[in-house]
């Protein structure tokens, strides 16, 4: 018996050993050429921008189920790879391609794309705001917890408001001011264009600057124009404001002067406790035309099946889509989405090859998720949220990854979001094996936390961990990475050039998704559960389920 303990003692201690000499194995399968070359793929011109509703799509998502199919693992959707995500497209056209702001010292016209943007997300053929009166309400938002009210005592049925980016936190110097200069979801346009259509509003026009938006007017316009996709609801979005859209900043100056404020300091009046917002007496209109498509995108979901704990999974996202073909910038029309987010998609399908190398399964399940229409308002993750199909309650956690900065090595792994759940705390042990190190979302003023997919897994109250390494550049030091940011931000964000280069530098790209893997197959082996931290907003959600 003595012997036979001993002998099982040491097949025990071999047969750990060799899971974990096989996990370093799948680990150190994750490398640089492979994912340069998926990345080159996906950002290749034949892909044609990877936009939903167009061959791209087709291309795109074939390749990726191809990929998953290659890896052996199984659909992620009943016996499919794709989950259909009915979407409609709404190809809006500016009458005369101007904004007439008629009253004050004198008419202003204002022309399409140079001054103003803007759309509908109504489902009709043509949309006509006329001679709206115009408030400004601020940053337009209602904020119980930071006792803030944009609104209160205004009555903006019918009205065209025009309102502040980000919210009254940021360049207040004070950080217990909403958040200081961390953007918190009323920020967010998303949620200014929600608040006016509650109120009533007709149109709502936000105000451009770009170091309160966190980049600038191009990427607006680029965003806010051609076809748009969206979900529709069943009243054909007729709760939506009639007009959504964007002025420069110098337009904005324009309409403020044209009503007697000539030097307006708008960001400072508006973040005065004692704001009150007030009519600019001077009235919008605009026409709108649209185009009317409706269609299915997709969601490409694999499965990596696990042993007794199956029913539970991890979902790894990443969103496939980009811009496809727009307006050209510098003769080029073509929005390839190299970084973003050709660099997520390739490191999911790395992680999901890294499971697969595995000699012995994991507990639970693993779900690799390539979600559709992000670029469009997380439209792909939105629709899974909401027709999950896998069980929320029985989903541990969100790895979602977005746009990974190709700068070679950098030392700090920034997590969006610091402070939220527990997940940052396996993060914390995957990232110190590297040698580096943890640090909170630098540019937090960008809103990041609200604008990418793991915010809809977080919404129905999974925990969601979205980081990536950030500006502490190994060879040239924080100062260039933070170079390297905002270069990227300026030039590249959203615009044709966001291109693969045989010289991308894909070794913090192989790091960072070392860490995924490393993270989701901590969890993958465990039977308990992540929870929000307290403070989290997300953390009551959970608990319900």
């Amino acid at each position: 018996m003595k012997n036979l303990l001993s002998l099982v003692f040491i097949m025990v201690v071999f047969t750990a050993c060799e899971q974990k000499n096989n996990f370093e194995e799948a680990y150190n399968s994750i490398n640089e050429e492979e994912l340069k070359s998926r990345i080159a793929q996906l950002a290749s011109d034949d892909f044609q921008g990877r936009k939903p509703f167009t061959e791209g799509e087709t291309k795109t998502i074939n390749y990726l189920k191809g990929e998953f199919e290659k890896l052996g693992l199984q659909p992620g959707n009943g016996d499919s790879y794709f989950q259909e995500v009915p979407m409609v497209q709404l190809s809006a056209t500016v009458k005369d391609s101007a904004m007439v702001i008629a009253g004050g010292k004198k008419e202003i016209n204002l022309h399409y794309w140079d001054d103003f943007v803007s759309l509908t997300r109504r489902v009709v053929d043509t949309i006509n705001v006329q001679e709206s009166e115009m408030v400004f309400a601020g940053y337009g938002i209602i904020a119980p917890e930071y006792e803030w009210n944009d609104y209160e005592g205004l009555d903006v049925k019918g009205k065209t408001v025009v309102v502040l980016i980000n919210d009254p936190g940021f360049g207040s110097d004070d950080q217990t001011f909403f958040k200081g200069n961390e953007m918190t979801y009323y920020g967010r346009w998303t949620y200014k264009y929600e608040e006016a259509a509650r109120q009533g509003a007709a149109a709502l026009i936000i105000i451009h600057e770009t170091a309160h938006a966190s980049y600038p007017f191009e990427v607006v316009q680029g965003g806010w124009s051609g076809a748009n996709l969206y979900l529709e609801s069943e009243d054909g979005n007729m709760g939506r404001c009639a007009v959504e859209g964007w002025i420069s900043y110098q337009s904005a100056e324009k309409i403020f002067a044209n009503a007697g404020k000539e030097g307006y300091d708008f960001y400072n009046e508006a973040r005065k406790r004692d704001f009150k917002a007030f009519d600019l007496n001077q009235k919008m209109s605009v026409s709108l035309t649209n185009h009317i498509k409706r269609s299915k995108s997709n969601n490409v979901v694999a499965k990596y099946e696990g042993t007794d704990l199956a029913d539970e999974t991890i979902i790894y996202s990443a969103h496939w889509d980009h811009f496809g073909i727009g307006q050209p910038v510098d003769g080029d029309s073509i929005y390839n989405g190299a970084v973003d987010n050709g660099t997520g998609v390739a490191a999911i399908i790395q992680v999901a090859e890294a499971f697969t190398k595995l000699k012995q399964k994991t507990r639970r399940s693993v779900i690799f998720m390539a979600v559709t229409a992000e670029e469009q308002g997380l439209l792909g993750s939105e629709y899974y949220s909401v027709n999950p199909i896998y069980d929320p309650a029985k989903t541990v956690a969100n790895i979602n990854v977005d746009a990974i900065r190709p700068i070679g090595r950098v030392n700090d792994f920034s997590i969006v979001g610091y402070g939220q759940s527990e997940l940052e705390d396996y993060a914390k042990i995957a990232v110190e094996k590297q040698g580096r190190y943890i640090t909170p979302d630098p540019h937090p003023e960008a809103g990041s936390f609200f604008r990418s997919d793991h915010f809809n897994f977080a919404k129905i109250g999974i925990p969601a961990l979205y980081g990536k390494g950030a500006v502490d550049s190994d060879a040239h030091g924080k100062e260039w990475g933070e170079k390297e940011y905002a270069k990227y931000t300026r030039e590249h964000y959203h615009k044709p050039s966001d291109e693969y280069t045989d010289d991308l530098n894909a070794e913090g790209v192989k790091l960072d998704a070392q860490i995924y893997f490393e993270i989701g197959y901590t969890l993958a082996n465990e039977a308990t559960f992540p929870k929000w931290k307290e403070g989290s907003e997300f953390k009551a959600i959970r608990e319900k389920k």
